[in-house]
């Protein structure tokens, strides 16, 4: 009778570990799946690709999405989303650019989200209602890598 206890702790033992196993993988599937479809581009021409803070920043949006694509102008922006054809993407801009870059990328289907990087919110605020796909003026990048995360679950 010990015997057959022993078989079932181990049978039921093995079940367990391969359940964690696949939970663990089916965890990391949903992950690269994730980081596989969706893309930040930012849209900045004054940027500063050797600031801490940016460093910083580049690394929180790269535990949401795969791929993050720096832009610095409004044709290569344009160019890069209508030429992605698989990955859902959001894009970040600064308010004046933003009020000229929405219009042009409006339309293209990949754009899910638009969120506008700005220290000044009520310069751009009445404009932006005007977009659905808009997600809001922010004056924290912190917190539209936040909000980026909510949209990817």
């Amino acid at each position: 009778m010990g015997g057959q206890n022993s078989k079932e702790t181990i049978t039921k033992s093995t079940m367990g570990a391969t359940a964690s196993a696949l939970a663990l993988s089916t965890s990391m599937l949903r992950r690269e799946h994730m980081a596989e479809n969706y893309v930040v581009i930012w849209m900045d021409e004054h940027i500063d690709t050797t600031n801490k803070d940016y460093k910083h920043t580049l690394a929180e949006f790269r535990d949401v999405v795969n791929q993050v694509n720096i832009r610095t102008t409004r044709k290569q922006c344009i160019q890069w989303l209508n030429e992605n054809n698989t990955e859902t993407s959001f894009v970040i801009s600064s308010g004046a650019l933003g009020q000229q870059l929405i219009p042009d990328i409006y339309g293209i289907s990949q754009v899910d989200s638009i969120y506008i990087f700005c220290g000044s919110k009520r310069c751009h605020e009445a404009w932006i209602k005007d977009w659905t796909k808009s997600k809001g003026v922010h004056t924290s990048i912190k917190l539209i890598c936040d909000v980026s995360k909510m949209a990817v679950k």
